[in-house]
């Protein structure tokens, strides 16, 4: 579709579009209807910054009447194929979302997420439209819902599809909290009777899964405020305590005290984290220092 638009309104959008926003922004924006007023005012001055993308822009955001209806439109966009058409796919995914109530919530939370702890975005437009951890992260919230729904078919489809498209394998099973950053996406694994709770920071190529030995409830468990860092593998059914901070590569087969960074392979605690300081929303990578507990 393409976008019409007026002189004066051109004129009116090229001036706000003229002056770049900071590679870096906070939004106080925290309400569904907030971040979708922002993100439809992002897409409007998107129409003039690149004309090419406008149809798309125009298509995707400003002709759809909600956030729900929006996030529906583009992952079936993404995500519909020869087995399930685009169409197919959007009220799919439409469904769960008007079927749940906090659909909205969590996907306004996982929005802030990312605004919020990577460097790189700028708006929410950017992550709406192009950030495969975030597409993947709501398309899981309607494989997950299918899952609950009996239709394990289709749940299984659309896990399927999210790791064809981007990269990332997440079973609809899995309980995912809100606020959640998926960054990059690629090559992260996420076991069926995992639990990750709400502001998590997941970065590429972490694994939660089980340890080959046990069936049933057999996947990691993920407190509030951790962060797995790249390459990070935890596996079974073990506990990452909140606030700890998982270094990159580390091999996780132990539980890990709520505070502390676990470092090598095996992973094991190098240092203490302040408990007030969350390592997820800070993203800090370091090991610290000192010598353990």
């Amino acid at each position: 579709m393409t976008a019409h638009i007026t002189a004066q309104q051109a004129t009116q959008r090229a001036t706000h579009a003229a002056i770049p926003p900071p590679l870096r922004t906070t939004s106080r924006s925290t309400g569904e209807a907030d971040v979708w007023t922002e993100l439809r005012a992002e897409a409007e001055a998107a129409l003039i910054e690149e004309p090419l993308y406008a149809g798309i822009v125009q298509a995707t955001v400003l002709d759809q009447r909600s956030l729900a209806q929006a996030l529906a439109y583009r992952l079936a966009h993404r995500l519909g194929d020869g087995d399930l058409s685009r169409l197919a796919m959007r009220d799919l995914c439409l469904s769960a979302f008007e079927a749940d109530p906090h659909a909205g919530a969590h996907a306004v939370r996982d929005l802030i997420a990312i605004r919020e702890r990577d460097p790189t975005c700028r708006r929410y437009l950017d992550p709406f439209l192009f950030y495969k951890g975030f597409a993947a992260l709501e398309a899981y919230r309607v494989a997950h819902w299918l899952w609950h729904q009996g239709r394990a078919t289709l749940a299984l489809h659309v896990q399927s599809r999210i790791s064809e498209v981007f990269g990332c394998d997440i079973h609809p099973a899995a309980r995912i909290g809100s606020g959640v950053f998926i960054d990059h996406a690629t090559g992260v694994v996420i076991g069926e009777t995992t639990v990750i709770a709400d502001e998590v920071s997941i970065l590429q190529s972490v694994t939660l899964g089980g340890n080959g030995k046990e069936s049933g409830d057999r996947h990691p468990k993920i407190a509030r405020g951790v962060l797995l860092s790249v390459g990070a593998k935890v596996l079974g059914n073990i506990r990452v305590g909140e606030g700890a901070k998982v270094a990159a590569a580390a091999v996780v087969l132990h539980e890990v005290p709520p505070h502390t960074t676990v470092a090598g392979v095996p992973a094991r605690v190098v240092s203490r984290v302040v408990p007030d300081v969350a390592p997820a929303l800070s993203m800090d990578q370091s090991f610290g220092f000192g010598d353990g507990i």
